[in-house]
């Protein structure tokens, strides 16, 4: 399942999340959205755990709570809707 979360620290890295969702069960891979342009942390990423009732328990657990300072998002991550094109 993939899961989204969000209001992240800016600082934060891969392996600082990876870390806190392993507490919940395997993490098989974590991606940190960063601006095109300036390379910056966006807030935001998604976790990527192949058991579902890990990665529910991980939702249930982690949305709401604080890291680094604020207080994240967590869900199930929705399908990316096509972009139109220009």
């Amino acid at each position: 399942m993939n899961i989204y979360v969000g209001n992240l620290p800016y600082a934060i890295s891969h392996e600082e999340v990876k870390s806190v969702f392993s507490a919940y069960g395997e993490v098989a891979a974590v991606r940190l959205v960063k601006d095109r342009e300036t390379g910056r942390a966006k807030g935001f990423g998604f976790v990527e755990m192949h058991d579902d009732a890990q990665a529910k328990a991980a939702i249930e657990a982690m949305n709401g709570q604080e890291i680094g300072g604020r207080k994240v998002v967590v869900n199930e991550a929705r399908p990316r809707e096509p972009r139109p094109q220009a």
